[in-house]
């Protein structure tokens, strides 16, 4: 029995080693293609079904807990749950790679089918939780991800998968070429041996990934390729990057001096030439509609940090800042209140602030609403318990509706010999995506095309508060950035190649950059502020500002069009496979009965 154990805890415990190193900062990302072949070994038909869902969900919640420890010191409770509820896709997974070995169906096949339908079932319920995927251990392999512009991010997840799958199938080829075949009990009380499929399948297999691996690398070098043809120049845009603590923000005791700091920044880098200004998530700690300041007490701040906005966008720049939005409600009995959203404002140069505001559509679970808050007021209190502990009071937002296009003109510098000095205008499009909708592929998407299936943005911005993530200690005083930072920059990576929009990046604590369409992230920029890194994932932990140049790319991808797909089909047939037999097996009984 104990060897049995050994025998699956072992592999289980060497996969979830492995995926815990292939992601961001650790990016040991060639681990990756061998990573889920010892769970793939694992799962064998002669080990029962009991025995294998308990110790896979163990491993799986310890990997899970391990992986996502930065939520812990927000909410304990929302950690451990957190943990336990994504861990449960390990069993299922575990149980289908055990189904599919039954079955004798080559790993070549059945791994990348089912991890990337469970990969789908992750981000399915709850809001979503597109975290440590497969594929995002290769967001710096830029050869491999092109691919994500016909399958998403889930086309690197499949091709990974399919390689550690004919690892697979050549090891249980040569266990079974040594007669250790493995024995399992069918439903009509015979056994039957489990040896792996048959070589000639596994040939099959190993030829088809190996095409696969090299039809990849060809596409991508050839999407790399053309992309020197249909980049263009655009603007320069800069982002900031402010360093405050969470806690110091919710206190609102540094309003003014978190503003005094951005704004000394933002005059920094429009002084180096910046035409569109990116700031932080919520930085500006005010409702910026004066339409909303007769409801309020005291609207002397909020009317304060819109006129210096305006003031300083005024014949320099354009800014983007992340604050408060509100709108006037009804509730059920009548009485008015303000409904709060986490906004993006565009303030223009030519003195005016944009009409336009982006609320943010993708809310984060219990990070900026609680379930059932109107529809089931009991259920909602006892949910209350898993939201941080900084928030004592009801902070639940309104769901944005509308995916804002925001509008900025720039000059365009002639590029043709003696005419260097002549310029024209030319009017640039782009979206705003708020803290974790980067994360979710629908909304990047949702930005990209028009009813027409045109672009209809050239670039996108994510304004995010990573604040959360991160620990401020006084003695000496420092500030131990946690994983969190660099995965989110490295899943952002996948929006910039699905639609091939470039993607500038303006977070608290980090990482702010600039990722081009192809997934590259720059380094090195024409400007920045002192002590900033020139190289991009060095900026954790810190505040500054940099400059560099917007490549606009005119494709049109086949995902912006179509979508998740893949990973949608792989998850129908994930499910399929766990309970089909089940219903199979009932309507067998049923017409027997019938009979």
């Amino acid at each position: 029995m104990k060897r049995t154990l050994l025998s699956l805890t072992l592999p289980l415990a060497i996969s979830a080693l492995l995926l815990s190193v292939v992601q961001a900062p650790v990016n040991w990302a060639f681990l990756a293609w061998v990573a889920m072949t010892p769970f793939a070994l694992a799962c064998r038909p002669n080990i029962r079904v009991r025995t294998l869902v308990i110790f896979a969900w163990l491993v799986g919640t310890a990997h899970w807990l391990a992986n996502i420890y930065w939520i812990a010191p927000i909410t304990i409770l929302g950690w451990l749950a957190m943990g336990v509820y994504v861990a449960a896709l390990w069993p299922l997974l575990a149980l289908g790679i055990r189904r599919a070995r039954m079955w004798n169906v080559p790993m070549a096949l059945a791994l990348p089918i089912l991890v990337v339908g469970a990969e789908r079932l992750q981000g399915f319920p709850l809001g979503g939780f597109y975290w440590r995927l497969l594929g995002h251990s290769q967001y710096a392999n830029l050869t491999f991800i092109q691919i994500s512009d016909l399958f998403g991010v889930a086309g690197v997840s499949f091709l990974v998968a399919a390689v550690n799958g004919v690892l697979a199938d050549w090891s249980l080829w040569w266990i079974s070429n040594r007669r250790v075949c493995i024995a399992h009990q069918l439903g009509n009380g015979a056994i039957e041996k489990v040896c792996g499929a048959h070589p000639t399948r596994i040939a099959i297999g190993t030829v088809a990934t190996v095409l696969a691996v090299a039809g990849t690398a060809a596409y991508g070098q050839w999407r790399i390729r053309q992309a020197t043809e249909v980049v263009a120049d655009g603007p320069l845009v800069a982002a900031l990057q402010s360093n405050v603590p969470q806690s110091v923000k919710i206190s609102h005791a540094a309003s003014d001096e978190l503003f005094a700091e951005l704004l000394e920044m933002s005059q920094a880098a429009a002084a180096a030439g910046a035409e569109l200004i990116a700031w932080p998530e919520t930085m500006v700690q005010a409702y910026l509609q004066p339409e909303l300041w007769r409801y309020f007490k005291d609207p002397n701040e909020d009317q304060v940090f819109h006129g210096a906005l305006l003031a300083h966008a005024r014949e320099t720049a354009y800014l983007l800042v992340g604050a408060y939005g509100g709108e006037i409600m009804t509730d059920p009995q009548g009485k008015l209140y303000i409904g709060q959203y986490n906004a993006a404002y565009l303030y223009r140069p030519d003195g005016t602030k944009d009409p336009n505001r982006y609320d943010k559509i993708h809310l984060v679970l219990f990070g900026e609403y609680i379930p059932f808050r109107r529809s089931f007021n009991w259920l909602y209190q006892q949910l209350k318990r898993f939201a941080p502990e900084e928030y004592n009071y009801d902070y639940s937002l309104e769901r944005g509706r509308h995916y804002t296009i925001y509008e900025m003109t720039a000059p365009v510098h002639s590029v043709e010999p003696n005419v260097a000095s002549q310029t024209s205008q030319s009017t640039y499009r782009f979206g705003t995506i708020i803290c974790y909708e980067d994360a979710i592929p629908y909304v990047a998407r949702n930005f990209a095309l028009d009813k027409t299936g045109r672009k209809r943005v050239d670039w996108l911005v994510n304004i995010s508060n990573d604040g959360w993530f991160v620990r401020f200690l006084n003695d000496p005083p420092r500030v131990i950035p946690s994983t969190e930072l660099p995965q989110h920059a490295a899943i952002c990576v996948f929006r910039a190649v699905e639609n091939r929009l470039p993607i500038l990046r303006s977070v608290n604590t980090g990482i702010s950059c600039l990722i081009d369409s192809s997934g590259r992230i720059y380094n090195e920029p024409i400007a920045a502020s002192d002590g900033f890194p020139a190289e991009a994932m060095q900026r954790t932990g810190m505040s500054g500002w940099f400059l560099d140049r917007m490549p606009i790319d005119s494709r049109v991808t086949f995902y912006s069009r179509h979508g998740q797909w893949l990973d949608t089909a792989c998850a129908v047939a994930f499910v399929a496979v766990l309970v089909g037999p089940a219903f199979l097996g009932l309507a067998r009984r049923r017409a027997r009965k019938s009979a």
